[in-house]
């Protein structure tokens, strides 16, 4: 039986989009009658109506009329453009009903949302239209995605669950101010990325060392892997099972004291701080 008795609209189907419905049907949080797309390449909407049997719409303002929960999963660059072009049509002055609006689109600001959305109308229909953001990772490809969440002053807590449902058929999600977004795309966002980096330079050392590619990415994909099961399952700190692992003159604190000595840890520190700062130029 499904949990979310919501007919819920996706504006947009590329590859996050497309992970947030196939969440949906695979938890069976959802049924594939409430399901409804929208999106500009009819490739990716021919492959939803294929795969899954929901519902192509033909346009972003049908995607709103016929749903309750609307999450927009298209580009940043795209979304004034599309934001621009519902109100043009009117769309949200002559809606009726409550509706939940969710922003997947990295960097970009609820306050950009409101703009669109809430232009010209009161209080009392801003009520019916509350706007959710949310900043989730590709992770949730495979569902093991980590997303932020934060909601307008509009949203009811019955509506943060309503969201929170939603993206925990993907992953884990976590509440938080809109102005945490920053640190949240910084660490959970770009997060993934840097993993990747660390697993490319580990698996092109174990190849300078002598093991074929095969076995170097099989043992770092393994080694790693294992590592966050353990941490994520243990009661102790990061700190303190990297010095369980790091016996005094081993072979561990061989490789850590060159970490140290290049300041690695600074430097991760900075990179993620970079990615911070650039996230808040982006949603200016």
């Amino acid at each position: 039986m499904s949990e979310l008795f919501h007919k819920i609209g996706f504006i947009g189907a590329g590859n996050m989009g497309q992970a947030m419905i196939g969440a949906l049907i695979k938890s069976k949080s959802c049924a594939t009658s409430d399901l409804f797309v929208c999106d500009i390449v009819k490739k990716q909407t021919d492959t939803l109506k294929k795969t899954y049997g929901i519902t192509v719409l033909p346009d972003n303002g049908a995607v709103i009329g016929a749903c309750d929960v609307i999450i927009f999963a298209v580009k940043p660059q795209s979304v004034e453009q599309v934001l621009s072009d519902l109100k043009a049509s009117s769309v949200f002055k002559e809606l009726s009903g409550k509706k939940i609006f969710i922003s997947i689109a990295a960097g970009t600001s609820i306050r950009k949302f409101e703009r669109y959305i809430y232009d010209a109308i009161g209080d009392d229909k801003k009520r019916q239209m509350p706007i959710l953001r949310v900043m989730p990772n590709t992770p949730a490809l495979v569902l093991s995605g980590m997303s932020g969440l934060c909601a307008n002053a509009f949203a009811t807590a019955e509506d943060v669950q309503i969201a929170k449902k939603i993206l925990s058929a993907m992953g884990k999600v976590i509440e938080c101010q809109e102005s945490d977004m920053d640190a949240v795309t910084a660490v959970s966002g770009s997060g993934p990325a840097y993993c990747f980096y660390l697993a490319e330079a580990m698996i092109e050392a174990a190849v300078n060392l002598g093991l074929s590619p095969e076995n170097a990415a099989e043992m770092t994909i393994a080694t790693l892997k294992g590592a966050m099961i353990l941490l994520e399952n243990q009661s102790i700190s990061a700190s303190e099972l990297r010095k369980k692992v790091t016996s005094p003159g081993g072979t561990t604190e061989a490789a850590i004291t060159v970490l140290d000595d290049n300041s690695v840890k600074q430097i991760i520190i900075q990179a993620v701080t970079a990615a911070a700062q650039r996230s808040k130029e982006l949603s200016r």
